[in-house]
């Protein structure tokens, strides 16, 4: 075997990742998280945002385990293969302005990338126009590439700044075990907690963490991301990322269809919202915002992991943009899209078109 090389980051590695993804996914579904949301970082941001108090919305409250065992899943990984290298500073503002779009534009479809996947493996008819939006959204951001677009080159920082994201999650964690959750009770000490609906639905810490750190430290060394795999296939005609977006549907669906778990069509779909044209919209923006900034959400929580600062701010811009979703009636519901949801939507895609089009060396 050569030195430095990476199995994950084969094609054989890729598609493991994919299936391991797949199945954990459902794994966690069925053992407390919401129907077709094993994992949805999108979501589970939006989640702690209302832990910590940062929107009011009872029902969607509880410290995600998972988003921080993603974090500290590729910062181990990262620091046992000398990949921590920190860097930032290519375009901070920016980048936290697309996380905050991206954020409002996936709650209006109610979901991110990977829920996408999740929600089509369960037999969610809605979430075939999210990825329809998702595909458009990551089309558009090809167009400003082949135009030239770039936020500007990252700098090597020092070690003590790519250790800050790291270090949040680990005090997330500290949080949660020194304030848990009490039955029936909507907050204890500083934390919230959603006594129903969705954020009253989660796994055992242990095995939501767990399941974050594995996820975390593979992700990191396959380098899997939805929006990258959509990106390449448009741009590169390149399958690599796109057969573990590919595999992760397949284990999933497997596994729902042998579960009982899968419910075709668009009635009774969980966490679902009914209006198709906004589901679209709102992935189209997400989308957009997913490859001005580099990677799916996802993606931007393994590269923090890893040091990489700009994407840290990517990440905190997108718990602002679900916390604003939920303060400002941006977010949809099983009800149908927020009272300014559309507008939100827009106005973000707008805005992503902005910074598309005058970060481009045509545009300049």
């Amino acid at each position: 075997m050569k030195p430095g090389f990476n199995v994950f980051s084969t094609t054989t590695g890729i598609i493991a990742t994919g299936l391991v993804f797949g199945v954990l996914a459902v794994l966690l579904q069925q053992t407390g998280n919401p129907g077709n949301m094993g994992i949805c970082v999108v979501c589970f941001n939006r989640d702690i945002a209302g832990a910590l108090g940062l929107h009011r919305a009872a029902i969607v409250q509880y410290l995600r385990p998972e988003i921080m065992g993603m974090v500290l899943g590729a910062f181990g990984a990262a620091l046992a293969f000398g990949e921590f290298k920190p860097r930032g500073g290519s375009a901070p503002i920016t980048r936290f302005l697309l996380g905050g779009i991206a954020g409002i534009g996936a709650l209006v479809f109610l979901g991110c990338p990977w829920r996408v996947i999740l929600r089509l493996a369960g037999g969610d008819a809605f979430a075939l126009f999210g990825l329809a939006g998702l595909v458009c959204g990551v089309g558009i951001g090809t167009v400003f590439f082949r135009m030239g677009f770039s936020l500007g080159r990252s700098q090597v920082q020092s070690k003590i700044s790519g250790l800050v994201l790291p270090g949040i999650m680990l005090s997330f964690v500290a949080l949660y075990l020194l304030n848990p959750q009490v039955a029936g009770q909507p907050q204890n000490g500083v934390l919230f907690y959603s006594v129903k609906g969705p954020g009253a639905q989660h796994a055992p810490f242990i095995l939501s963490i767990g399941v974050g750190l594995i996820v975390g430290f593979l992700a990191q060394r396959s380098r899997f991301c939805t929006m990258g795999a959509l990106r390449d296939v448009l741009l590169f005609k390149q399958w690599h990322l796109a057969l573990g977006f590919m595999a992760m549907l397949c284990a999933a669906l497997l596994l729902n269809l042998y579960l009982g778990a899968f419910k075709p069509g668009f009635e009774n779909q969980p966490i679902a919202q009914p209006d198709n044209l906004w589901n679209f919209l709102g992935m189209v923006t997400a989308g957009l915002a997913f490859a001005l900034a580099g990677g799916c959400p996802g993606r931007q929580l393994f590269m923090a992991g890893e040091g990489d600062n700009d994407a840290a701010v990517f990440a905190v811009g997108l718990i602002v943009g679900t916390a604003l979703a939920h303060n400002f009636g941006l977010a949809s519901s099983p009800a149908g899209v927020g009272p300014h949801g559309m507008a939100a939507t827009l106005a973000g895609l707008g805005v992503c078109i902005c910074v598309g089009f005058f970060n481009c060396k045509r545009g300049a």
